[in-house]
């Protein structure tokens, strides 16, 4: 991991913009929203989050790609405008998978609080990201049937 990338407000409001689960908000929700968001670089090959870690934040790519792997088998690959964590968000429990840098990778982590801070007021972003959650666990189910 290097040191955290420096944005302006409205440079990092407009980079959320692309994020599947923000895309409806105003400029100046993405903007309340950026204020919030830590940004973060991690190389190639980076483990950005930890199976088994107790980890609160939810992470959403900015730029570059991602593996969630488990047990060595690659379940997924996020790219920009994607995100995880978000199961996070709804519980306490630790970290289900690693996540690593596949490429060069930037992203923007929203603590669980800083998230609900914000979220508090913006329904739709809450159902988008239980629409993905459900989408994802219906794939995984279609996985383990096959």
């Amino acid at each position: 991991m290097s040191d955290m990338a420096k944005f302006s407000a409205t440079d990092l409001a407009t980079r959320l913009k692309k994020v599947s689960i923000l895309g409806a908000l105003s400029p100046n929700q993405l903007k309340t929203l950026a204020k919030w968001a830590e940004v973060t670089d991690y190389d190639e090959g980076a483990t950005v989050v930890k199976r088994g870690d107790a980890t609160n934040g939810l992470y959403l790519i900015l730029e570059g790609a991602a593996d969630v792997r488990r047990g060595g088998r690659n379940l997924a690959h996020l790219d920009e405008g994607q995100f995880f964590g978000e199961m996070s968000l709804f519980d306490s429990q630790p970290r289900s998978a690693d996540v690593v840098a596949s490429s060069a990778l930037k992203v923007a982590v929203l603590q669980k609080w800083e998230f609900w801070g914000f979220a508090a007021g913006q329904p739709g972003v809450v159902l988008s990201i239980l629409e993905e959650m459900s989408r994802r666990l219906r794939a995984a189910d279609q996985a383990l049937a096959e």
